[in-house]
C-alpha cells in the first residue's frame, strides 16, 4: 500500500508541476498590501496530498504569499494537533489579532481564499 500510495504521490506531483496555474499579476502596491494580509496566514499540509494541492493551486492563482508548513515533521504536527485540534491536512491557520482560527477543510479554505483575495 506504501507503494501506491507513493507512486500517486509523485503522479499528482508531477501533473501539478506540469499543469501549474498561472499566477495572478498585480501592481506592486496591490500586491504589497495583500502580502501584508497573508502575513498571518499558515498553510499545514504534506506535499502529495491531493487536497493540499487543491488549495496550493488556488494560493498561487491568486497570487498569494501564504507560508506552507510540511505537517510531515514532528514537530508540526504536534502543534497542528495541540493548537489547532487534530491532525489534518490541509489547515489554513488564520491569525486575527488575538483571535486564531484552524481551517481545515480545502473547499472552505478554497472558499476562504477566494473570497478574501481574488
Amino acid at each position: 500500500m506504501f507503494i501506491i500510495r507513493w507512486i500517486l504521490g509523485r503522479i499528482i506531483l508531477l501533473l501539478n508541476f506540469v499543469f501549474s496555474p498561472k499566477k495572478l499579476k498585480r501592481e506592486a502596491s496591490a500586491q504589497a498590501t495583500i502580502d501584508a494580509q497573508t502575513k498571518s496566514l499558515q498553510l499545514y499540509q504534506y506535499q502529495a496530498c491531493p487536497f493540499c494541492v487543491k488549495v496550493r493551486r488556488d494560493i498561487r492563482r491568486n497570487g498569494l504569499n501564504i507560508a506552507i508548513v510540511d505537517a510531515k515533521n514532528e514537530q508540526n504536527k504536534q502543534q497542528l494537533a495541540s493548537l489547532g485540534g487534530k491532525v489534518q491536512v490541509p489547515c489554513l491557520r488564520i491569525e486575527e489579532g488575538e483571535n486564531i482560527t484552524w481551517m481545515y477543510e480545502s473547499s472552505a479554505i478554497s472558499e476562504y481564499l477566494n473570497k478574501r483575495f481574488a
